[in-house]
């Protein structure tokens, strides 16, 4: 019953993570949209925790886009991994 518990949750996170995005990216093309969605698939992770630092920078009176833009750049190398692995196949 656990195992369920934590696959549902992870479920939920997941379509919630790709909720975001779309109200987030409604102005990009929908193969960036795509894109984007099957990185969330490989790694919903790194998704969550992009959006925990980037919340907490906020809160300490950082503005969304510099937030944002410090965030990135921690994560900078996973994400081009992730980018790397989709643009392979």
């Amino acid at each position: 019953m656990m195992q369920y518990n934590l696959s549902r949750n992870n479920m939920i996170k997941k379509f919630l993570l790709k909720q975001a995005l779309k109200y987030g990216a409604k102005d990009l093309p929908k193969e960036q949209v795509a894109m984007f969605e099957k990185m969330i698939d490989k790694n919903p992770k790194l998704f969550e925790t992009i959006a925990k630092e980037m919340k907490d920078l906020e809160k300490s009176g950082k503005p969304e886009m510099y937030a944002a833009l410090d965030v990135m750049k921690r994560h900078q190398k996973e994400l081009q991994e992730l980018m790397a692995d989709d643009t392979k196949k």
